[in-house]
């Protein structure tokens, strides 16, 4: 039967067979529209202009052939689709509500030629205009349009075609909190460049859409090269801009909301970034940017106690495969944001931006504020502007920056397995291979190796053998068992002034050995010594023979004072006793209670030898105006008031300070020596029935040039106002009054000292070998207490012996040496000079893992790069040498000083961190280079004859 044409564009078809096949021939340029009435399909296409049109009829390609379902068929095909679960991401259409409703009274007709067909799809009613297509605010589903998944959309566009101009209504499914929605309004967002923020430039995503779409439609609009970097910036509602790090979330995650301006940024020639410059330096950006050096000869700005951050970024960034890795981009395609580890990427991109800025040849030196502020956001012990380890900074970056760039997204449980007698190739693989089951990056690639632990059990014989990653090496020095100690020799002889001295005792000697030393230098014999540490012009400690040295610091003012020969025991027999002595000065306006005068502690106290028949006022008075009489001088005959001597009777007799308890607690800030020290001790004090300490005499009766008083350990408390029962060691004070202090008190005589002979001597220590720092570093060590191991065949914590053993190296070798000794009681820097080669150092004796005699370069290193630091423990300056990978010459960087240097300045006594590269590492860097530019020096070798700098 006859039936009219369908007309499109001009394109007339007719179709009279009831189960036509339509045959689709031809490329058409433009949608097809199709359209079906009666079981009757109408389609064209309607191209571009005629001529395609003829072309396309005289296509003899084959056709593609369709069959059109019946419209109950139609039906169920339809409504199926419609009711399976939204997922996410899937692409859902929208139908005007009209047409649909129109069709489905048509499919329920079940009559094919029904006035009730309802021709193509016609979504006009849901759209704002006819030219930009935008859709209508507020329509609802239901309402004014149906929802329909992709299958049968195409399905009905197949069979009836869409109304030809009008485009396909897409939306795609997303995820709230609590269900999947289809999105039916797109976000809109305004991009502008960051130089340009006046003139927007409107486009539309779909919330699942990522952010990094954003970026590739901003660069595209705003015509970036592929070779300029970007970065995205949203301006919120109350005008901050916070950065779009992650660019792999979708436009939802963001929270990028309709009407929000993204702003993109470009890179600036020099590595920085133009929101990065400060107003008042952006002035000067073209100058920096005109400046063009050699590419990583850029120092970097001390911001306070900085030097030792700077140094540890100035060795990493001349690692050359990991400085290629950050200025080829390649970084971007790996940061890692949702690891719980890590650092959000953060860390990475503030050291990337820190590697591109140094590494453009347009700066001399650089400010790592950015870097500084995110080292410190995620590392507090690093907060503020103190001194710090450039190696536990290394430590934190090296892991911060594998974190932040893990490839393995999800790290899945590994259970760490013993050898249980497999062999060691067999375990270390599995080692090896379950390490980088969770830890996949960069840093591990150039970074890390693998180490052999042996423990042995001490009881059962027990073998435990483990192999573990390792990111550097932290080699022992061979330690001296000598230590070097000064201290001040004071002699009963008042002539002489205190000497100081530069003893050599062992480390872990007792206080006689320290005697001992001296007395070879005095020849005053060992027994008629005593130590004392003397803090604020007072006895901080009187130590007993028999007491460690290690617990006293090199900080400490030791004096060793010489006392009278030790007494023969014997019940009539004559006895010495030592007194402690303070000096102290009376302050008017200080008197706060009665029993402080307000007196203050100056000068050296001393340890007086006193005859235990002379204990008195007087005779004390006359055997400290002796001791003193180096700097005190003695008042001529009209100057003095004898008084009344004959009142000073025997009675007046100082008593023997022996009368104490043990363990009185009277006087707890007392610290006293035993009877070895012949100091009056607690618990070996001669007990005799002499009155106690308040029924002494307190001061003679004549005027003299100083009052004595009995005070405690600190020399603050009048020990006169004290109970009947206190029985403690008196101290004595000499007492001052400000007048005769300074007429008889000569201060810079009584401060004045000589110095030793062997003071000016110093301890030569022999250089030591690298080689012999990493045997001591696999040599078997016993565990400490404070570290046992669990056994588990004993089923307890063992003090088991340990040995590491090196089984492979990494690309790029970091050897830390060990210049700082941390115990209970001391902390020392350790000066020694470690002698290691700049090329050549052969690991190959140390490494246990079979080897292969072809790929001996394989355990062969060249150095590359060496943290230095200057100084003690309190103090001190951390600088760099490094080659540059490009041009081969080496450079010493101090701060934001760099110059160029020669090899045989790189070896001192200040290298504490080594960086080797290795050899087949180096030149394979070397063959990539050479095929994109000129090839640089062979290895880091000396640079060029012409100025260098002296940092020795």
């Amino acid at each position: 039967m006859a039936v009219a044409p369908w007309l499109y564009g001009g394109l007339c078809f007719r179709f009279r067979d009831q189960n036509p096949e339509v045959a689709v021939e031809g490329p058409f340029l433009l949608p097809a529209a199709v359209a079906v009435r009666g079981g009757q399909m109408a389609m064209a296409a309607v191209a571009a202009n005629p001529a395609d049109t003829a072309a396309t009829a005289v296509d003899h390609r084959k056709p593609q052939r369709e069959k059109v379902p019946g419209l109950e068929s139609q039906r169920r095909q339809i409504e199926n689709g419609r009711r399976r679960p939204l997922r996410v991401g899937e692409s859902w259409f929208l139908v005007g509500h009209h047409w649909y409703k129109q069709w489905e009274v048509y499919v329920r007709g079940g009559n094919q030629d029904s006035s009730t067909f309802p021709g193509c799809i016609n979504n006009a009613e849901l759209f704002e205009d006819q030219v930009n297509w935008r859709l209508k605010k507020g329509l609802v589903e239901g309402e004014d349009y149906v929802l329909l998944p992709a299958a049968a959309w195409h399905y009905l566009v197949n069979w009836y075609g869409l109304e030809h101009g009008q485009p396909p209504i897409e939306r795609k499914v997303v995820e709230l909190p609590s269900t999947h929605k289809v999105e039916v309004y797109s976000v809109e967002l305004l991009l502008v460049r960051h130089s340009d923020m006046d003139t927007p430039h409107t486009a539309q995503f779909s919330q699942t859409d990522s952010v990094d779409l954003v970026l590739h439609t901003a660069r595209e609009q705003f015509l970036v090269s592929p070779q300029e970097e970007t970065r995205l910036w949203i301006k919120n509602a109350e005008g901050s801009f916070e950065r779009l790090c992650n660019t792999r979330i979708t436009v939802l995650d963001a929270a990028l909301k309709t009407g929000q301006v993204v702003v993109m940024e470009t890179r600036n020639k020099d590595g920085t970034w133009p929101s990065a410059q400060p107003h008042d330096t952006r002035s000067t950006l073209e100058e920096e940017e005109d400046f063009q050096g050699q590419p990583g000869i850029c120092g970097l700005t001390n911001l306070g106690n900085t030097c030792f951050m700077n140094s540890a970024l100035q060795c990493l960034s001349n690692v050359p495969q990991l400085t290629e890795y950050f200025l080829k981009n390649r970084y971007l395609e790996e940061l890692n944001f949702c690891n719980p580890l890590g650092m959000k990427g953060e860390i990475a991109q503030a050291y990337a931006d820190l590697v591109k800025q140094a590494w453009s040849g347009h700066h001399r030196s650089i400010v790592p504020q950015v870097f500084k502020t995110k080292v410190g956001h995620f590392a507090s012990q690093f907060l503020g502007y103190q001194q710090h380890d450039s190696q536990e900074l290394l430590s934190f970056l090296l892991d911060g920056l594998h974190e932040d760039l893990n490839r393995i997204k999800k790290k899945e449980y590994v259970e760490l397995c013993d050898a249980a007698g497999r062999p060691d190739q067999e375990v270390a693989q599995e080692a090896w291979q379950n390490h980088k089951r969770r830890n996949d990056s960069v840093i591990v690639d150039t970074f890390h190796g693998l180490f052999k632990s042996t423990l042995v059990c001490p009881d059962c014989g027990n073998v435990s053998v483990t192999f573990d990653p390792f990111c550097y090496l932290s080699v022992p020095l061979p330690v001296s068992h000598k230590r070097v100690m000064e201290v001040f020799f004071v002699s009963m002889d008042p002539r002489r002034k205190p000497e100081q001295h530069r003893l050599v005792v062992p480390k872990k000697g007792k206080i006689s050995d320290l005697c001992v030393a001296l007395a070879k230098h005095t020849g005053i014999s060992p027994e008629r010594m005593m130590v004392a540490d003397v803090f604020s012009h007072r006895f901080y400690k009187i130590y007993q023979l028999e007491e460690s040295l290690s617990s006293i610091l090199d900080r400490d003012d030791i004096f060793i004072y010489e006392v009278s020969g030790r007494a023969a025991i014997g019940e009539n027999s004559r006895e010495d006793v030592v007194l402690p002595v303070y000096l102290r000065e009376r302050t008017p306006a200080r008197d706060y209670n009665s029993s402080y005068y307000g007196l203050m502690l100056f000068g050296h106290p001393l340890l007086v030898s006193v005859p235990r028949d002379r204990l008195s006022w007087d005779a004390l008075y006359h055997i400290l105006l002796y001791r003193l009489s180096r700097y005190v001088t003695r008042p001529s005959s009209d100057d003095e008031d004898d008084g009344d001597e004959k009142d000073l009777e025997d009675k007046d007799r100082l008593p023997k300070p022996g009368r104490v308890t043990e363990g009185s607690s009277q006087d707890p800030g007392l610290e006293q020596a035993g009877p070895s020290s012949r100091v009056v001790s607690r618990s070996r004090a001669p007990v005799d029935n002499s009155p106690g300490p308040s029924h002494w005499p307190q001061r003679a009766r004549r005027k003299h040039l100083f009052t004595l008083h009995t005070v405690n350990s600190n020399g603050t408390s009048d020990r006169s106002t004290f109970n009947e029962d206190t029985h403690a060691q008196p101290y004595i004070a000499i007492d001052w009054e400000p007048e005769m202090k300074k007429r008889y008190y000569d201060e810079v005589e009584a401060e004045g000292y000589v110095k030793h002979d062997c003071v000016g001597y110093v301890l030569k220590k022999a250089p030591v070998q690298l080689q012999e720092c990493i045997e001591l570093f696999t040599t078997v060590e016993t565990l400490e207490k404070e570290n046992p191991w669990y056994c588990p065949t004993c089923k307890q914590h063992q003090l088991a012996t340990k040995k590491l053993d090196l089984w492979m190296l990494p690309e790029t070798l970091i050897i830390h040496l060990k210049r700082f000794s941390y115990t209970k009681f001391s902390r020392e820097k350790l000066d020694t000079l470690v002698e290691f080669p700049i090329r050549d150092l052969d690991f190959s004796e140390f490494v246990i893992k079979p080897q292969n005699d072809s790929a001996r370069e394989l355990y062969k290193y060249d150095l590359i790069a060496v943290s230095n630091h200057y100084g003690g423990l309190r103090d001190g300056h951390y600088t760099t040498f490094a080659c540059n990978k490009d041009s081969g010459q080496w450079h010493y960087f101090d701060d934001s000083s760099v110059s160029p240097v020669t090899e045989n300045q790189i070896e001192s006594k200040a290298a504490y961190v080594l960086f080797y590269q290795r050899q087949d590492v180096a030149r394979r860097l070397q063959t990539q280079a050479s095929s994109s530019k000129p090839p640089a020096s062979s290895a880091c070798g000396a640079p060029p004859k012409s100025e260098f700098v002296d940092v020795n």
